[in-house]
């Protein structure tokens, strides 16, 4: 059991290690992974403007976070509560059910919604301020 919390603490410590090298690619050298959606429809997807909008969370800028993606910016601490509780449940092996089914069937409606919506209305697109 101990040697199981040990090996998954680990992966955790590889997990963020990954992150940061990320965050230091896309913030010190530029290097971003596009979206692909957007290149080939000219269409915004609902996830346009997440890795820009977690940045600009990073740097502490929450204006410019919630320009790029309002939707992320908005359900963020609701994201961030489901993945410590996810992670704590998988740390301990245990099994938790934190919402239901149909409040996960929601977040995909408001997703599809924002999708389609931030192609119609261009308030709603990532800008930069």
């Amino acid at each position: 059991m101990v040697k199981n919390i040990k090996i998954k603490i680990i992966l955790s410590l590889i997990v963020i290690l990954l992150c940061a090298s990320f965050f230091f690619l896309y913030t010190k050298i530029n290097i971003f992974i596009p979206c692909l959606f957007h290149q080939i429809t000219g269409l915004y997807c609902p996830g346009c403007g997440i890795t820009r909008c977690l940045v600009s969370i990073i740097k502490l800028d929450f204006i410019q976070a919630f320009r790029y993606n309002m939707l992320v910016f908005i359900l963020m601490p609701l994201f961030i509560f489901i993945g410590i509780k996810k992670y704590y449940c998988w740390i301990l092996n245990k099994q938790c059910i934190i919402f239901s089914n149909r409040f996960y069937v929601f977040l995909v409606v408001i997703t599809i919604l924002f999708g389609i919506l931030r192609n119609i209305f261009p308030f709603l697109a990532p800008t930069i301020i």
